[in-house]
């Protein structure tokens, strides 16, 4: 896999085309909305899905560590769907997780999905984490941000124009103080990085960087079809 780098509040990070961003001097990987326990979650009301997206999960963040052996995790929140996910754990996904994090500091961070701490896993949950000029949470702060900010929540994707119509991808969205992540979960939707819930974090513009098999593809935040819509009504008629 090619990483890309990328420069924030004078750092350097590299972007992994897994959709996981790594801070190189500080020996620090960090993955948003894993939302483990997805399917089981479903399953308690009703709505039968395949009940492997926690192990595939796990399966490609064990390759990422694999690849880059960090000293410390930093999970953006929504780790688990719900509050009570880390409870649902089978046994061999549980011990399997707590071999993956054996030897790192872990940091949790709470979001809306979990909002509470996982109880019976290694690691420090915190409702954010400041490291010199980057602050890590769940969901980005609107208005300027100093420090840097490093964010999950809204699971942004983005469309790659092609001679067959176009793309669509989950990608990073990044100016050079913000730095929103994909989901990492196997069950996870996305939200437009054009949509105003996003594009409105970046008022002076944006990069997308969408995930490729082994590469990203980057390209400025184009404005997705609702924005425009929302623009021409507020325009009338011309």
């Amino acid at each position: 896999m090619t990483p890309a780098p990328l420069h924030v509040a004078g750092e350097r990070l590299m972007l992994d085309p897994a959709g996981l961003l790594l801070w190189p001097a500080r020996r620090t990987l960090v993955v948003g909305d894993l939302h483990l326990e997805k399917g089981s979650h479903f399953a308690q009301g009703g709505r039968f899905v395949p009940p492997y997206d926690t192990r595939e999960t796990l399966d490609r963040l064990q390759l990422a560590l694999r690849r880059w052996r960090p000293a410390r995790l930093i999970a953006l929140g929504d780790s688990f769907h719900d509050a009570a996910g880390a409870g649902r754990l089978p046994a061999q996904d549980a011990q399997f997780l707590h071999r993956l994090l054996a030897g790192m500091e872990m940091l949790w961070v709470l979001g809306n999905h979990d909002p509470v701490p996982p109880e019976g896993l290694p690691g420090t949950a915190v409702e954010e984490f400041r490291d010199g000029p980057l602050t890590f949470r769940h969901e980005a702060r609107r208005g300027p941000v100093k420090p840097a900010e490093i964010s999950g929540h809204f699971h942004p994707k983005a469309t790659m124009p092609t001679r067959c119509g176009g793309v669509t991808r989950p990608c990073f969205v990044a100016d050079a103080w913000r730095v929103m992540l994909p989901a990492f979960g196997a069950y996870t939707g996305g939200l437009d990085a054009g949509d105003p819930a996003i594009a409105g974090l970046f008022p002076r513009g944006a990069r997308v960087f969408l995930l490729g098999k082994d590469r990203l593809y980057s390209m400025p935040v184009a404005p997705s079809r609702a924005r425009l819509v929302a623009a021409a009504g507020a325009a009338g008629p011309g």
